[in-house]
């Protein structure tokens, strides 16, 4: 029983692959890295090289997953409390423990408690997210005239600042290149934006190509000067339809908790609860 923490992609996904599958709404975000890494190289998110980890049960069952992409945080899958409380003591004594991490609620603050104890590092919840899944979509029914479509390549520099104001509203780290992240999501398809009725882009979502029969929505983004008129919640209703086209069985998203508004928005295109999230950050 424990974990073996790895380098190679191939190795994690042989030993851990069908574990991720077998809930890919819990690993939604695992699965989703994984794919991108595997398609755009162990570079797409930073220099540094991809960190993997899967924990086995004495009789050689997979049961917890984990994997990190600096210059981002530990991102803690589906896992007991032991293995996280584990993964906190095996990165303690190691030289790359990580600024924050993110995952399910209960696992993420067993890893953070577990891993202050040892090492002194306080933390704080940086965000509550909750993780929802489409039952029947509902586009609005009065949506703003214009359309959704893929983004196009003409379209990298006004993407590329997008995603970027996206993570800074929502206080994630950043790729060193963003407009080769744009080129790299536009160039799979997974961008939407709407176009209004004058052919002006004014809103962004992306729809990750499907894995494991999972598909997840965001980021979504419109510019401040934009909202409030109904953007948004169309263009997801689009993304969703996109996603489930491509193959996708199960679509998710992720919510700040925080925001009320978006929180009502997917609940009204056929959004469900599944569970909570927490990102936390270490001092």
């Amino acid at each position: 029983m424990g974990w073996t923490l790895t380098t190679s992609l191939d190795e994690f996904r042989a030993a851990a692959g069908a574990f991720l599958a077998a809930d890919p709404a819990e690993n939604t975000v695992l699965l989703t890295i994984l794919d991108r890494v595997a398609r755009d190289g162990p570079h797409v998110y930073g220099e540094a090289a991809p960190r993997y980890g899967w924990w086995r049960e004495p009789d050689g069952t997979v049961t917890g997953a984990t994997l990190r992409t600096p210059p981002y945080g530990q991102r803690l899958g589906r896992m007991g409390t032991a293995a996280a409380e584990e993964l906190a003591r095996l990165l303690a004594a190691g030289d790359e423990r990580p600024d924050d991490a993110g995952g399910g609620r209960e696992t993420v603050f067993a890893f953070a408690r577990e891993l202050e104890r040892l090492t002194g590092r306080g933390w704080a919840v940086g965000s509550n997210e909750r993780l929802y899944r489409l039952g029947e979509l509902t586009p609005p029914p009065a949506p703003p005239a214009g359309r959704a479509r893929l983004a196009a390549p003409a379209e990298r520099e006004l993407v590329a600042r997008w995603l970027a104001a996206f993570a800074a509203e929502a206080g994630v780290n950043v790729p060193g290149d963003m407009q080769a992240d744009a080129d790299q999501r536009i160039a799979v398809g997974a961008l939407l934006v709407w176009e209004d009725a004058d052919a002006r882009v004014t809103s962004l979502a992306g729809a990750s190509p499907a894995v494991a029969g999972m598909s997840r929505i965001g980021p979504v983004y419109t510019p401040p000067e934009r909202r409030g008129r109904g953007y948004a919640s169309a263009l997801t209703a689009a993304a969703s339809a996109h996603a489930r086209a491509g193959g996708a069985a199960e679509v998710l998203l992720y919510t700040d908790l925080a925001n009320p508004t978006s929180n009502a928005i997917y609940r009204r295109i056929g959004y469900v609860p599944v569970g909570d999230a927490v990102h936390v950050v270490f001092r």
